[in-house]
Parts: structure tokens; sequence; C-alpha cells
């Protein structure tokens, strides 16, 4: 069965859904006034992981990830470039979706934004006054009075009487600034500063705080209780804490069930810092001539509560990784004929099998995973060096390698067939040249396959190619 270990009891158990298999997943998303950097990614591939998981195990998954296009960021960054808050946002929204494909992470369900909820945050807000959790400051702002909430500070086990203004870090305007200095605003009166970024409501002038667009959108998509909400360890205080106090103050039911967060991911062995030149977003380390695939396969492979240490060489053992698996499959695609291991091999697979999902039930233990993977990895090369597998077990093992791939997200299964045509031709002009004992210009040839993705092994049965990522 599957564990989770929950943020808010701080304890790994069993993971019940609401609605037998059917998962409410919610997860944050992006402020879109820049391009995410490597840290944001590595907790969107572990949303990712986790629900790829759900669905290798049977579960429905209904996922919603939030879309911040409204913030302090985002309206300083489109008046310092002179356009619309929609305009300036658009670019870095479609630079994100261009991410996650590159990443192969599997689209939410919605992407709702929080520019077209202000309906339901005000609502939510003028909710909440009228419960007495909330009140109105003396520039007109909406703020949420912590103190009337019984539980405020149980999702981080902080003790309320020692909180500091501004601990975030984040959006210190949003955060605490009036009655009480930890209160934290719902609805933010205009502000000259907000230029023609504003709404027009019964909460009067202005836009919504930081932490409300959550509340708002996944109720509305999910219901009042749901199963999971995600994140990272830098959002479960004050903004996760703060969702449950507005959330659970207005429906007066449980917000979400289970909290799960990754932990930081530090470059070098330190914290992303511009000043340190350790900060990347995907796009500088895709320019670097890494490949997209590595770079899922090292943000995925460190458990996602323990800090993960990114490095450009991380990325070439990722990289080599990734190779193996694709390598073997290539073999495994090759195999002809008929053998007397066919028993045992299928043993092996499902040796395999459960040793990835006994990981993988253990709170995405994904270091054990992986590992069964590779053990699976070293028997099929040894059946394959010792031809003691036949074509039926190599297409067992290669199923088995797509159903642990449809977690993983990192495989390649295109036939070896499929090499296009001017890519066969180079191959065929290679061995050509290599008769005729021009081995300068065929090792040129080479060189061009190379770049193109395409390694040539040149073995006693003949040239082979082989797909690098």
């Amino acid at each position: 069965m599957l564990q989770l270990h929950n943020t808010l009891t701080r304890k790994t158990g069993p993971f019940k859904p609401l609605k037998g298999k059917k998962v409410g997943l919610y997860s944050c998303g992006p402020t879109t006034y820049n391009y995410p950097h490597i840290g944001n990614y590595r907790a969107y591939v572990f949303v990712d992981l986790l629900k790829r998981y759900l669905l290798y195990r049977g579960y429905m998954v209904k996922h919603i990830m939030n879309i911040t296009d409204v913030d302090d960021k985002t309206i300083k960054g489109s008046m310092e470039e002179g356009v619309s808050l929609s305009e300036f946002t658009a670019k870095y929204e479609k630079a994100f979706f261009d991410d996650l494909k590159a990443l192969n992470i599997l689209p939410a369900n919605k992407y709702p934004k929080a520019t077209e909820h202000i309906r339901e945050m005000v609502a939510i807000t003028k909710a909440l006054m009228k419960k007495g959790l909330a009140y109105k400051g003396e520039d007109g702002s909406i703020y949420y009075n912590i103190r009337k909430f019984k539980d405020y500070g149980r999702l981080a086990n902080i003790d309320i009487t020692k909180l500091k203004a501004g601990a975030s870090g984040r959006v210190k305007k949003d955060e605490y600034t009036k009655d009480d200095v930890q209160d934290f605003a719902l609805w933010k009166a205009y502000d000259k500063a907000d230029g023609n970024v504003f709404w027009e409501t019964s909460a009067g002038k202005g836009r919504p705080g930081w932490h409300i667009e959550c509340s708002a959108m996944s109720i509305k998509n999910l219901g009042k209780t749901f199963d999971i909400h995600c994140g990272g360890v830098d959002l479960i205080f004050p903004h996760h804490q703060n969702e449950i106090a507005q959330s659970e103050g207005w429906t007066g039911k449980k917000f979400v069930n289970y909290w799960l967060h990754n932990e930081w991911l530090l470059v070098n062995g330190q914290k992303m810092s511009k000043s340190l030149g350790n900060f990347f977003t995907l796009r500088d380390v895709l320019a670097k001539g890494f490949p997209a695939v590595a770079i899922r396969y090292l943000l995925l492979s460190t458990h996602y509560r323990q800090q993960l240490n990114f490095t450009f060489e991380g990325i070439d053992a990722a990289k080599a990784s990734v190779e193996r698996l694709n390598e073997l499959i290539r073999k495994l695609g090759g195999v002809k004929g008929s053998s007397k291991s066919s028993v045992l091999i299928k043993k092996e697979i499902s040796a395999a099998s459960t040793a990835f999902e006994k990981a993988m039930d253990d709170d995405l233990n994904i270091s054990e995973a992986l590992a069964a993977v590779f053990e699976f990895v070293r028997q099929m090369n040894y059946h394959l060096d010792n031809s003691t597998i036949d074509k039926i077990s190599a297409a067992a093992a290669i199923n088995f390698l797509k159903k642990v791939d449809s977690v993983l997200g990192v495989m390649s299964f295109e036939a070896e067939e499929k090499l296009p045509k001017e890519l066969m031709r180079l191959v065929e002009q290679r061995e050509k040249l290599r008769e005729e004992k021009k081995f300068a210009e065929a090792d040129k040839i080479r060189a061009q396959l190379r770049e193109k993705g395409i390694q040539l092994d040149d073995t006693a049965e003949g040239v082979k190619w082989k797909k690098i990522v």
C-alpha cells in the first residue's frame, strides 16, 4: 500500500483518498514574471513523479496547478517594460509550458490563472470579514487576523507568538502590514505603484493578495476538502499555512488531507544565488548542451524530502544512466530466436517489478526504485551477453521497462528501423568509405552522425547504431 509523508502530521502513513480511486491533487505553479529556475523544476518534476506513480497504481488523478499572473513582481515587470500585465505574463507563461514539454512533465488537468478568479477571491474575502476573521485596514486593504484561527502555525510546527514580519521574504507588501505585524493581506487596496492593474469590486478598488488565489482556485476545482497539496518547503510558511487559515476559516472544513513538500535544490553544494554565479534557469542549462532528459533524471533521482545537489557532473552521470537504459532497450529489440531461460527471465521481471513497487510505495523512495531497475538491467545484459534470452522474453522485458518508464519518463522506445532515411544514407556512405580505406572521411561522417544524436559501434556482426541523449 502506498505510504506518504504528511507535513501536517509529520508522519508517514497509508494514503487513503476521499473518493475511492479518485485523487484530487493541487500543486503551486509559477509566478509568470521571469523564467523559472532549476529549483522550481525540482518541485514540478517531483509532482510529476507523484502523479505518474498514482496513475501507475490505478488511481484517477485530477491535477490542478495555478498560474500567478498578478502580484508585485508581475506588476513591476510589466510597468518596467511598458506593456500590459497580460502581455508581460503571457511571454513567461509560454516559456513555462515549453519547459514542461522539454522535461516530459505530464500536463495538469487545468492551469487556472489568478486574474481569472477575482470574483471567487472577493467572495471568500467578504465571507471571512462577515465571520469576523478578517478586517479592513486604514488603507482600505483587507487582512486576515491570524489570532482568530485556532491552529495557525500547525503546518509549520511554529509558535504563533514568535512569528516575525515578512518572514518568507517573497512579497513583503502582501504579508504583514496592519493591526498585527503577522496578519496577511487578502485584498490589497489600490496603490499608485500598481499603475493600471486593479479591479473595481465590492471589496474595494484593488487586487488580490498572494495567498488567497490558491484557496479560491483549488476549492473551485477540487472541492472544499481534497486529497493532496504539493509545493516546495519554502512555501510551508507562510503561504501554505495562510491557505489553510483562510480556507478552513471560510468553509469550516478540513482543507487538505495530505501535504507533501519537496526539499531545496542546491547548486554545487550552495543555495542558488545570482551573486554566487550559480543561478540557472532550465534554458541556461540546455544552452550548455545538456539534454533535457538527463536534467529530468537528475531532478527525480534523489528522494523528494532530501536536498538535491545539482552539478553539471551530476547531469553527465544522469545522461550516462539514461543511455544505459536505452542501450538495453535497443539490444532487447534486436533479440531473435529462442532459449531455455524464459522461466528464469519471467521470475526476474516479477522480482524487479515487486522491488520497484515496494520502493515507490515507501513514500516514493526513488533511490531504491532505481536500484531495482538497474539490477534488472544488469541481469538482462548478462542474458544478452550469454545468449540466454529469446525474442518473447526480450519483449516481456521491454514491456516491463515501458511500465517503469510510465513513472520515470526518461526512456526511449523508438524502433531501430525508424532511423530517418537521410541518416541511414550517411551510415551506408561511411561503410563504403571504410571499405575503400578512406578512414579520415569515414570518421568525419561518424562525428557528423554523433552531432545528430546517433552513435555508431563497429562490431563483428557489422556496424550498429544507437540514439544517444
